[in-house]
C-alpha cells in the first residue's frame, strides 16, 4: 500500500504472524488431551433463564433470526463485495436450532413445519419439545422475523401467549424484533437492539480487550477514512504484504473481510469506501486492521451475564474453520487446566464490563491458541447466541464424561428434496443410539432441503448434527463414513 496522509495509529495490540486451518485437526490427539475436560455446567436452560429475565423457569417463545448482523450493518460501510449480500435459504432455515434450544413448556417461531419423521426421531430421543408457531406464507430470502411480521394472523397467535409470561428470546435483538415484540406485546428477554449493535461491533471488541489488557492479534481500530489510511501506512510500513486484514465491524461467516494482499488492493479498498463515505454524506466508518497471525487452533467460548451483572461460563470448545468459515465444533477442547483458567478470567472480566454498558444474555467469544500453547483470549466478541449455545443442551444429556464429540455439517448435493426417512435408511446404524451411546444426533433438519425454491435444478443443502464417540479414532470412523454415505458412495471410493 503507497504512502498515506497522516500519523499512524498506535495498534492496540501486538501478536505474531501467518494462518494454518484447524479442519485437520479435528480427530487428532494432542500432548493435552488427557488435560481436565470442560463440560457444560448442568441446566443451561436455567441459567439461560436467569441470564435473561432474572428467573430460573422463564417461559420463552424461541426465534432463530441468524445472521442478524446483516441488520446491524445497515447503513454501516462496507468492503467491495463480489456479490450482494444475503443471508439465503439455507441460512433462513437455520432457524431449526432454536427448536432444541426450547423445552416442553416453550413455544418456537419456525418458517416451516418441520418434518414429522424429524420430530419423531426427536421424541424418540427421548427430547421433550416446544409448541411450534409457522407463518401462512414464508420467503426462503426472509429471516423468521420477516415471516412472521409479515403474517397478522400469527401475531395475533402469539399475543395471546402474553397469559402464559411468554418473553421472546431470539439469536440477537435488531430493530425487527424489537417491532415483533411491540406487534404481540410480549417483552423482549435481552437488551435493547441499540446496545445489541453497540456491543457486537468488532471496533468495540477491539477497545475493550485492549482497555482490560487482554491479548489479542495486533490491530488498530478504526472510525474515519484519516485512521484507515493512517493503519493501512502501518501495515505497509510494519508487516507487508499478505500480513494483515481489514474487517467490516458486523462481518459475518466469512464476509465483510478482506485480506491485504498488495499495497495495490489497500488502495483500492480505501478507494472504494471513500467513494461511499462521499456519497452518503456520512462520515463516520466502523472497521478493524489486524495482523494475519500464526495459530495452532481456533477456539469458541461462551458465558452468560446476569441481570444483576453475575458472569458464568458455560464452556470452551474447539472451532473447525475452513477458509475463515466456521465449519463446526471439537468437545471438549483438548486445552490446559490453566489454559481454561485464563479464558474463564477474561470471561469474568469482559462480562463485568459488558453488563457495565447494558448487556446480559449469552457472549459467545472467538479466541487462538498460538504455536507456542500461548492464547489469544479476545478475537471477537459475539453478545448473541453462537452455533454452540444450540448445541450445549443435546450436549449435556448425550455427551457423557471422556466421550468426544464433533457439532458439523455435511454438505449435500441434491436432485430432489430427501425426506427424513429416506435420510435415516440412507444413515441406518449410524444415528445416535441412546443405550449405545454413539453416533450421529441430527440437531437440525430443515437446511437440507432449504434450497429447493422451484424448478428442477439440483440444490445444495447441509445436515447439521453432533457425532458422538468413546474415542478420537472412532469419532473419526463415524465421520468419514456418514460422509461416504451422504454422498452416495461406498467405502473406498473416490470422492
Amino acid at each position: 500500500m503507497g504512502a498515506r496522509t497522516g500519523a499512524a495509529p498506535a495498534p492496540d495490540s501486538a501478536a505474531r504472524t501467518g494462518a494454518p486451518d484447524l479442519a485437520a485437526r479435528a480427530g487428532a490427539p494432542t500432548p493435552d488431551s488427557a488435560a481436565r475436560p470442560e463440560a457444560p455446567a448442568p441446566d443451561f436452560a436455567a441459567r439461560l433463564s436467569l441470564a435473561l429475565t432474572g428467573a430460573p423457569d422463564a417461559r420463552f417463545l424461541f426465534l432463530g433470526n441468524f445472521e442478524v448482523e446483516q441488520q446491524w450493518a445497515l447503513g454501516e460501510h462496507t468492503l467491495p463485495r463480489l456479490s450482494a449480500a444475503g443471508a439465503g435459504a439455507v441460512v433462513n432455515r437455520m432457524d431449526e436450532f432454536a427448536l432444541l434450544l426450547a423445552g416442553g413448556r416453550d413455544h418456537v417461531v419456525l418458517k416451516t413445519r418441520p418434518d414429522r419423521d424429524y420430530l419423531g426421531y426427536l421424541a424418540g430421543l427421548g427430547l421433550e419439545l416446544p409448541r411450534v408457531h409457522v407463518p401462512a406464507v414464508q420467503d426462503p430470502q426472509r429471516t423468521v422475523t420477516a415471516d412472521a411480521l409479515a403474517d397478522p394472523a400469527l401475531l395475533a397467535e402469539l399475543a395471546d401467549l402474553a397469559a402464559e409470561g411468554c418473553r421472546i428470546a431470539v439469536h440477537g435483538v435488531s430493530e425487527p424484533e424489537e417491532r415483533l415484540a411491540a406487534a404481540t406485546g410480549l417483552p423482549l428477554a435481552g437488551p435493547s437492539a441499540a446496545t445489541c449493535k453497540a456491543v457486537n461491533s468488532k471496533v468495540y471488541s477491539r477497545r475493550l480487550a485492549d482497555e482490560l489488557g487482554l491479548r489479542q492479534p495486533r490491530g488498530w481500530a478504526c472510525e474515519t477514512l484519516a485512521e484507515l489510511a493512517a493503519a493501512f501506512t502501518a501495515v505497509d510500513a510494519e508487516l507487508g504484504d499478505g500480513r494483515a486484514v481489514v474487517k467490516e465491524a458486523f462481518g459475518v461467516s466469512g464476509k465483510g473481510i478482506a485480506r491485504l494482499s498488495s499495497r495495490r488492493r489497500g488502495e483500492r479498498i480505501l478507494g472504494m469506501i471513500a467513494k461511499q463515505v462521499e456519497g452518503s454524506g456520512r462520515e463516520r466508518i466502523a472497521m478493524v486492521v489486524e495482523e494475519w497471525v500464526d495459530k495452532a487452533a481456533d477456539l469458541n467460548y461462551q458465558f452468560t451475564v446476569g441481570l444483576d451483572g453475575s458472569v458464568a461460563f458455560d464452556f470452551v470448545k474447539e472451532q473447525l474453520t475452513e477458509d475463515g468459515v466456521h465449519k463446526g465444533h471439537r468437545m471438549p477442547a483438548r486445552l490446559s487446566a490453566a489454559q481454561v483458567d485464563e479464558l474463564r478470567t477474561a470471561a469474568d472480566r469482559l462480562g463485568g464490563r459488558l453488563a457495565a454498558d447494558g448487556f446480559h444474555g449469552v457472549v459467545g467469544v472467538d479466541a487462538m491458541v498460538d504455536p507456542d500453547g500461548g492464547l489469544y483470549p479476545v478475537i471477537e466478541i459475539n453478545a448473541r447466541n453462537n452455533m454452540s449455545t444450540y448445541q450445549v443442551r443435546l450436549q449435556e444429556r448425550f455427551v457423557k464424561p471422556g466421550q468426544v464429540a464433533v457439532a458439523r455439517h455435511y454438505p449435500l448435493r441434491l436432485t430432489e428434496p430427501l425426506a427424513f426417512d429416506a435420510l435415516r435408511e440412507r444413515l441406518d446404524g449410524l444415528l445416535l443410539d441412546p443405550a449405545r451411546g454413539r453416533g450421529l444426533l441430527v440437531n437440525n433438519f430443515a437446511t437440507v432441503n432449504a434450497a429447493f425454491t422451484g424448478g428442477d435444478a439440483p440444490a445444495d443443502g447441509r445436515l447439521y448434527g453432533i457425532v458422538v464417540a468413546d474415542s478420537a479414532e472412532e469419532l473419526t470412523t463415524i465421520d468419514e463414513e456418514i460422509a461416504v454415505r451422504l454422498a452416495g458412495r461406498e467405502r473406498g471410493d473416490r470422492p
